[in-house]
């Protein structure tokens, strides 16, 4: 399918010729021969059935376990890497790469199997294969069993994209991207329905931008990662649009698509790329064309500036500008303004920063499904260290206890009342009674403070208010609770190391010898019922559980709590 040429690019993934990283974190090692596309990278006695057509199968039966490992094989991560070697001029990485695209179409017949169940599956297949054509110079003559193969994922995702357009998420996203993408591609190659296809996708596309990206940039999921997901879809719509040379999308979905691009830039550290971990994530990285680890958001950040805002998020040269050399992109010369203070209302999120400091407060702001119970989760940064946190996903499929903590109040930075989460769950991604913001303060700097606050007061009668101040050396969070029946328990989710508390006048304080300069009292009006440090867990990558600290006090009066964080400059 595949041949040699192209343009060579900085940004190789050689390591595909020896192993993967499944999620980006676990390793796999890869032979000569192609994997097993129908087993459990990390199980092999989990092995599916290719001979059920895709509506016959289920993606949440237990007995096979998260379906989403045998996914990640297929959704042709590897095809970018090894066009990427082969457009280097590395003969064996095409050879591989049409032996394994050969193998694979053997192994996964047409809407049959675990790999076809899913339209945004092959939606990303098909991005893949687009931009791998990119790669190799080859786009606009397509081989014929390409274009067949094509073909044939646009007629699994176009009947149920109505389905995925249901879900105000990025399935409507992507499936519909697919159908642009790969529309235009089949039109372009002389195919009759791919018109059709073009057509819809670039409708719903455009429908999809308009109502789930919110005016301050906000997408619908209110999570890091399927915000790199929306922006990575854009960018590849874009550099296709412009290759073949359509019409633009319409303003207002260019100007939704920058203000995206910007919520992520302000989002994350721009020393090493990472960011907070919150909101749901299932491990996607939908654009790997650079060495770069999975949880360094910088080269989408930058290939989604350089060509929704002709500028560079990140003046240094570094591998974040592998993609847009790849792709023959120039990189413009012009640099953004570096991040600061930030506030997406749309979606209820607040970032101040000052120096070495970043912190990100959750505020509720729900005008889609949430699938986290984190309202006034704080999330704060030193100097690139990540000191308290959020805790991740984990899995979409696992035990229910599993389920019910990664997502629930317990595991977010904030306070949780007679044990129960914030708002009620009403299934595995999807809570109840959506709270709602009262008394919003805005970020205010005044006498070199930088303030912010918000509040909510759920059905049960619960009234939480947190009001941060951050200055040079410290944050001040002010926390008023009232309303609840029997206890609070205010968590602070201490990054990995060896931490110890000690009582203070008025309140107790922690501090570790592997974050030196840094401590976090915690004070309050009211005598309290117990603090402790216990165990808790955290997933910095999809189906991966690591422990951490968790700092917990407990009260069983309303009250006001005051936790002050200071560090050395």
């Amino acid at each position: 399918d595949f041949s040699s040429g192209g343009r060579a690019g900085s940004g190789l993934l050689s390591e595909w010729l020896h192993e993967f990283r499944l999620f980006g974190c676990f390793p796999v090692p890869l032979g000569e021969v192609p994997p097993d596309w129908l087993s459990n990278p990390l199980d092999k006695d989990c092995t599916w059935d290719a001979d059920a057509p895709w509506w016959e199968i289920s993606d949440s039966d237990r007995s096979f376990g998260d379906i989403k490992p045998i996914w990640e094989l297929s959704r042709f991560e590897w095809v970018l890497a090894f066009s990427q070697l082969a457009a280097e001029g590395d003969v064996s990485a095409l050879n591989k790469l049409n032996e394994w695209m050969i193998d694979w179409c053997v192994k996964n017949p047409p809407y049959f199997g675990p790999n076809w169940k899913c339209g945004q599956e092959a939606s990303i297949r098909v991005m893949h294969l687009a931009i791998s054509a990119l790669i190799l110079d080859q786009a606009q003559l397509p081989a014929r069993d390409l274009k067949s193969l094509v073909h044939l994922h646009l007629k699994r995702i176009a009947p149920t994209l109505q389905y995925a357009i249901a879900q105000d998420n990025n399935h409507g996203t992507s499936e519909s991207a697919a159908l642009f993408i790969g529309g235009s591609w089949l039109a372009e190659a002389g195919t009759e329905e791919g018109s059709e296809f073009m057509q819809s996708g670039r409708k719903w596309l455009e429908n999809r931008v308009l109502r789930l990206v919110g005016s301050d940039g906000t997408f619908s999921q209110y999570s890091l990662n399927y915000q790199r997901v929306l922006v990575d879809t854009l960018c590849m719509v874009e550099v296709w649009r412009r290759k073949f040379g359509l019409p633009s999308f319409s303003e207002r979905f260019q100007e939704l698509a920058l203000t995206a691009c910007q919520w992520l830039r302000h989002m994350i550290n721009p020393d090493d790329g990472n960011g907070p971990n919150m909101g749901a994530n299932d491990g996607a990285r939908l654009l790997p064309l650079t060495n770069t680890n999975y949880r360094d958001y910088r080269p989408s950040v930058q290939l989604g500036m350089a060509l929704f805002a002709g500028e560079r998020a990140y003046g240094e040269k570094g591998s974040w500008d592998d993609g847009l050399k790849l792709l023959g992109l120039p990189i413009p010369e012009k640099k953004a303004q570096p991040p600061g203070n930030y506030m997406a209302d749309d979606g209820g999120f607040a970032v101040l920063r000052k120096g070495a400091t970043m912190t990100v407060m959750r505020y509720p702001r729900f005008e889609f499904r949430p699938s986290h119970s984190d309202a006034l989760h704080l999330d704060f940064w030193l100097k690139g260290e990540n000191i308290l946190r959020d805790s991740g996903t984990f899995s979409y499929n696992t035990e229910a206890r599993w389920l019910n903590y990664f997502s629930g109040t317990a595991a977010h930075n904030t306070i949780q009342f007679d044990d129960q989460d914030q708002m009620p769950r009403l299934s595995r991604f999807l809570f109840g009674d959506w709270l709602r913001t009262f008394g919003l303060e805005e970020i205010r700097e005044e006498d070199g403070k930088t303030s912010f606050g918000a509040g909510y007061v759920c059905r049960r009668g619960v009234s939480h208010y947190r009001k941060l101040s951050l200055s040079s050396g410290s944050l001040l969070v002010d926390d008023e609770i009232k309303g609840f029946k029997r206890k609070a328990e205010l968590r602070w989710r201490l990054a990995p190391g060896k931490w110890e508390l000690v009582e203070v006048d008025g309140g107790v304080k922690t501090r570790s010898r592997d974050f030196p300069g840094f401590s976090l009292f915690v004070y309050t009006n009211a005598p309290y019922a117990r603090c402790e440090l216990k165990k808790g867990w955290e997933s910095l990558h999809y189906f991966d559980k690591t422990p951490l600290t968790v700092l917990e006090l407990e009260t069983a009066v309303s009250c006001k709590l005051t936790t002050e964080i200071r560090w050395e400059n």
